[in-house]
C-alpha cells in the first residue's frame, strides 16, 4: 500500500532524512521506532506532503505521491493523527468530526461507538477536553476521513495510564478490523504486542526492519532505542 524507498527530506536547507525506506501493506501494523530527533515525525510529515521529499521514491498503491498537496494525499486514503493532537479548539467535538467527515463506514456515530466518552462530550469545544479526550478526538477525526491507512504520531504520549490503555485497546480493534496502521510511540511493550513489523530510524536512515520476535533478539535494539 505505502512504500518509501531512499527518501530524503527536511526543513528548508536542513536535511533530516537521508535514506528512509519502509513499507506498510494492506491490513498491516508497522511501528516506526527510534530515539528522539532521529526523523520519525519528519518522515510522517513528508509522507503527508507537509514537507517536500528531496529524493527517493514515495508511493501509495504504486502511484507517486511525492510533491502532492496534503489534501490530495488525504483523499487517496491516508488519515493522520498528528503529534500534539491539534484538534480544532473552537469547534465542538461533533463539529471536529463533521469537518473532516467523508462517506464511508466511519460515521460520527461509529466514532462515538469506538469512544463513548466523545458522545458524552459531543457539545464541548476542543479546548475544553482533557488531553486524553483530545487524543480520542484526534483519532476519531482521522477515522472520519475513512482512511485505508492510519498514521498515529506519538499515539499515547503524555496520557494517563488508564487513557493509554484505552487508546491501545482502540488500536487493537482497528487492527482487527483490517485497517493498515503506521504507528509511532515509545511504549515498546505495547508495540511489540500489536505491530506486525518494526522499522528503526537512526539519524534519518533506516537501519533495521523486522518482526517483534526478530526485534527481541536483535543486538541493535539497545543501541538504537537506548533501552
Amino acid at each position: 500500500m505505502l512504500e518509501l524507498s531512499g527518501v530524503q527530506g527536511g526543513y528548508g536547507e536542513t536535511r533530516i532524512l537521508f535514506d528512509v525506506s519502509l513499507s506498510v501493506a494492506a491490513g498491516e501494523v508497522v511501528a516506526l521506532l527510534g530515539r528522539n530527533g532521529m526523523g520519525k515525525t519528519t518522515t510522517v510529515r513528508t509522507i503527508m506532503g507537509l514537507l517536500p521529499s528531496r529524493a527517493g521514491s514515495l508511493r501509495l498503491d504504486g502511484h507517486d505521491i511525492a510533491g502532492q498537496p496534503p489534501f490530495r494525499i488525504a483523499q487517496r486514503g491516508i488519515g493522520l493523527v498528528p503529534e500534539g493532537r491539534q484538534v480544532f479548539p473552537t469547534l465542538t467535538v461533533a463539529e471536529n468530526l463533521i469537518a473532516t467527515g467523508r462517506p464511508g463506514a466511519w460515521t460520527t456515530e461509529a466514532v462515538y461507538d469506538l469512544f463513548p466518552r466523545l458522545r458524552e462530550r459531543r457539545r464541548h469545544l476542543g479546548r475544553q477536553l482533557s488531553g486524553g479526550e483530545q487524543q480520542m478526538l484526534a483519532i476519531g477525526r482521522a477515522l472520519a476521513t475513512n482512511p485505508r491507512l492510519l498514521i498515529l504520531d506519538e499515539a499515547t504520549e503524555g496520557l494517563a495510564p488508564l487513557i493509554r490503555a484505552e487508546i491501545w485497546s482502540c488500536i487493537e480493534r482497528l487492527k482487527a478490523a483490517g485497517l493498515a496502521i503506521l504507528l509511532i510511540d515509545k511504549t515498546l511493550n505495547a508495540l511489540m504486542r500489536i505491530a506486525d513489523r518494526h522499522v528503526i530510524l537512526d539519524k534519518g536512515v533506516t537501519v533495521w526492519s523486522g518482526s517483534s520476535a526478530e526485534l527481541t533478539a536483535a543486538p541493535e535494539r539497545e543501541r538504537y532505542l537506548h533501552l
